[in-house]
Order: structure tokens, then sequence, then C-alpha cells
């Protein structure tokens, strides 16, 4: 009888154990709910967010267009008429050495706009258009060598089996 008195003992203590860590798990989850339900009223979340505003000094600012030894500074790109446009509506979106690195004639240039008009959101440049491709195709046209010149004068061997 002894050890039945002390099974039922254990199984009560376990009784009791179970109900404790089920109010526990209830009043957690409850308590996560209301905070998910109603974030405002949740006493931890912060004050809402200071706008900072970042201002740039006035030595960068009259830099911000320097052209040094006929190159737009910031960009890299070479100072010529239309260069303002092309910084003011290809810089915005990417790197201008992605322009330096793909030269082009003027049907892919056009070709390569009006795909970024389909895919990539560029806006209508407009009037803009034929100053923008007109820069390009003068300063970033297709390079007619390839990465070495082409081999001459070798005098080729036969290889043997």
């Amino acid at each position: 009888m002894e050890d039945h008195e002390k099974l039922a003992q254990t199984l009560k203590q376990i009784r009791k154990l179970m109900v404790v860590i089920t109010f526990c798990f209830v009043a957690i989850a409850g308590i996560l709910l209301y905070v998910m339900v109603n974030p405002r009223l949740a006493s931890f979340k912060s004050k809402e967010p200071s706008q900072e505003y970042v201002t740039v000094p006035v030595a960068e600012e009259e830099n911000f267009d320097k052209i040094e030894n006929g190159i737009h500074v910031r960009t890299g790109l070479v100072e010529a008429e239309g260069l303002i446009e092309v910084v003011n509506n290809c810089t915005n979106c990417h790197s201008a050495k992605l322009v330096t690195q793909n030269r082009m004639n003027k049907e892919r240039w056009i070709a390569t706009i009006r795909w970024m008009q389909e895919t990539q959101n560029l806006w209508d440049l407009g009037n803009n258009e034929d100053i923008i491709v007109n820069y390009l195709v003068t300063n970033y046209p297709p390079k007619k060598k390839g990465r070495r010149e082409i081999l001459t004068n070798v005098e080729w061997y036969e290889l043997q089996d």
C-alpha cells in the first residue's frame, strides 16, 4: 500500500506541475497575443522615431559637380555636352561605371534605354533622350580593339601525335 500512496503522491505533484506550466503558457500566449493585436499599448514600445536630416557640408556641396582634367570627379564621366543630363538621369539608378563599361552604338544605346523603360521602370526621357544618346555615342562608342592586338606574323607549327 505504501507504494500505491507514493505513486499517488508523485502523480499529484506531476499534475500540479502540469497545471502550473499550462497556466504559464496560457498567460505568456495571452500577453503575446495582446501585444500583437495592439502594439501601441505595449509599455516597452519605443517612441516615434525622430526624423533626422543629413546636411551636406558646404565644401562638399561646392565640389558636387567638379570637373578635373575633363572628367566629372563624382562620376568619372567625360566632360562634354549632355554630361549633366546623363548624370541626372542615369546615375540615379546605377553607377556611372555601368555606362563607361558598356560601350555601344546609337541603336544599342536606344535599345538599352527601351529595355530599362520596359523592365526597370525608367521614366520617359523626353527631349533629354537625344541629348543623352548623343553624349553616350560620342564619348562611349564601341571599341574597335579587343583585349589585345590580333596576332600577326606568327610561325605556327604542326603538332605531332
